[in-house]
This record gives C-alpha cells, structure tokens and sequence, in this order.
C-alpha cells in the first residue's frame, strides 16, 4: 500500500475507490459504499478492503452533524448521494472492526505518531458516525 498521509483517503487503495466511484454511475455510488463496508464487516481472516472502508465511512460521516468535508485532493471530484441513514451503523461497525484488527491497517504505521493521529481519525469518525443516543429525562423520584 502506498500511504503518504494518515488522512482516509491519503493511500493509492483508497484513492483508487474515490476512482471508482468517480467512475461509477450516481445511482451506482451508494451500492459501492455499501458493499465495502458489508464485506469489511463480514470478512474473516485479513481485512482486504480496510483502506476502501474508511474511505466509504469518511463519506458517509460528511454528510452527518459534526461531520468533517473530505479532502478532494484524493477523494471523490463528483457529488456523492445523500446518503441513507442506515449507512451510518454499517459504516461505525466497518471502523470498529478495523480498529480492532491488530494484524490489519493498525500494523502497517511505521512512526508511532502516524499511527497515533490514523487512530485519532478513526475515533472522530466513529464519533460522528454513532453519537450518543438522546438522554431520556428521568422521573424525579420522590423518597
């Protein structure tokens, strides 16, 4: 893989998606993102499409409250969809998994300062992506 920044889209794997999602039709755009934050979810063994998920997840998190627009630098140059809601879960469940991964993305850092601002990336994604749920007031219970 070759990475020149800790950014989701600053490697050629993930350069390569915003690619083919530049390529691809509109309608097309979501199904890509879907599709590789399921297979990142559902892999077994070596995360293949890591770098492609947290690609995809950047995406989606630019469209969410909090969210951060993505470089255009190396992502996509062409508007993506809005997004379903749904997304978001898959999206944060995709990261989880490749946070937890210790043989994947995670060991691929040289300088441990690289690896510590991928992992702060990873962090803000999720935050943006899975918020805290509304707190319910409760009763005020009388002794």
């Amino acid at each position: 893989m070759g990475t020149w920044d800790t950014g989701p889209f600053d490697n050629d794997t993930a350069a390569d998606f915003a690619n083919a999602l530049d390529g691809a039709e509109p309608e097309a755009r979501e199904a890509l993102v879907r599709g590789v934050l399921m297979r990142t979810i559902e892999a077994t063994g070596y995360l293949t499409e890591a770098e492609e998920a947290v690609a995809a997840a950047a995406l989606i998190a630019a469209q969410c409250p909090g969210g951060q627009p993505v470089d255009m630098s190396y992502g996509p140059e062409t508007p993506m969809p809005l997004f379903p809601a749904d997304l978001r879960a898959l999206a944060d469940e995709a990261l989880a998994r490749i946070a937890s991964d210790e043989d994947g993305p995670a060991s691929n850092w040289v300088e441990p300062e690289d690896w510590k601002q991928w992992r702060s990336i990873l962090t803000r994604l999720r935050a943006v992506l899975a918020p805290a749920p509304p707190s319910i007031a409760l009763f005020d219970v009388q002794p």
